[in-house]
């Protein structure tokens, strides 16, 4: 129980500033001995209030961006849709081997966070507000990520915002941390409907989330960005080898 609260925490606050604490929470369910896809169902309803407490602490960086906000979180939640009912529609065996493929995807874009984030950095001046068609369909495809599996969710959908969107990295993670949790909520409400739950679990990753988005949104720009990814790399080659 501790060490899941424990993980809670951690994810909750990898997701509000960088979006990949599913990397930290579903290998600790695995190591515990729960089956990948109760794992993973179980994870995405515990880390929703996670991404509420950290959309509070962005409240400063989302304001002026509402029509912004509506048009991402909407094609994020349609994805996630989208996503949760494959997961549950596709078998057991199918999400065992497209997981370790997701994670290895994550693994990767975590280590060239750095360049991409330099590669993209001209792109962040200014605060435009408009909204094309490639943000809304780049939003959907990270929601049918988010509710199919999520590991690096956040990750994926900064990267869209910021290739399709002129505006500063701040605001654009607010954006992020809303987009991602309405995937994730969503894909939860489709998950308590329709899947096993192990509610315990869930519970004890929701209160940790809910600490770790308020340590994100406030703290979370003080950790070391190496030792981060560095951990997160870590973990997710455990979860690799369990699955595989």
């Amino acid at each position: 129980m501790v060490a899941i609260f424990a993980a809670g925490i951690a994810a909750g606050t990898i997701n509000t500033v960088v979006g990949s604490g599913t990397l930290i929470t579903f290998p600790t369910l695995l190591a515990f001995g729960y089956a990948p896809v109760t794992a993973n169902v179980s994870n995405t309803i515990g880390l929703v209030p996670g991404a509420v407490s950290g959309a509070v602490g962005y409240r400063r960086e989302l304001t002026g961006q509402r029509e912004r906000v509506l048009a991402v979180g909407g094609a994020s939640l349609g994805g996630g849709v989208l996503g949760s009912i494959l997961l549950l529609v596709l078998p057991e065996s199918a999400f065992k081997a497209i997981v370790p493929f997701f994670i290895a995807v994550a693994l990767i874009l975590i280590v060239l966070q750095k360049p991409i984030n330099r590669r993209l950095g001209d792109r962040r001046r200014g605060h435009g507000e408009g909204i094309g068609g490639g943000t809304l369909v780049g939003a959907f495809l990270c929601g049918i990520y988010g509710g199919y599996f999520g590991a690096a969710q956040g990750i994926l959908m900064l990267s869209v915002l910021s290739l399709t969107i002129d505006d500063s990295l701040q605001r654009l993670n607010a954006v992020k941390v809303i987009a991602t949790g309405l995937a994730n909520l969503v894909a939860g409400v489709v998950f308590v409907i329709a899947a096993h739950v192990a509610w315990d679990v869930a519970g004890l990753i929701a209160c940790g989330s809910v600490i770790g988005g308020v340590l994100g949104s406030r703290y979370g720009r003080r950790l070391p960005p190496g030792a981060l990814r560095a951990l997160i790399v870590v973990v997710g080659i455990v979860a690799i080898v369990r699955l595989v």
